[in-house]
């Protein structure tokens, strides 16, 4: 993804002007208010990607936590 492209859908995200701590929770009980954002979000599947690709290892992206995007790419790897 280029970053212009990037950008892009970062300037649509339901998440603009909200807290970030919103989306680093403790635990991922505490992600609840997080995910309820991300579900409302039209970017949330380009977020998700991006945070797929890159390896993000913190936080809340695309309505996913860390151990819920490490299953994905788990997931991917074996269908593949």
């Amino acid at each position: 993804m280029t970053a212009p492209s990037v950008a892009s859908w970062r300037k649509r995200a339901a998440c603009q002007g909200i807290d970030p701590e919103t989306f680093y929770p403790v635990s991922d009980e505490d992600a609840e208010e997080a995910k309820a954002i991300c579900a409302v979000c039209p970017v949330r599947q380009a977020c998700l990607e991006h945070a797929l690709a890159h390896r993000e290892r913190e936080g809340v992206w695309g309505g996913a936590t860390e151990r819920e995007r490490r299953r994905i790419l788990r997931q991917r790897r074996k269908s593949a």
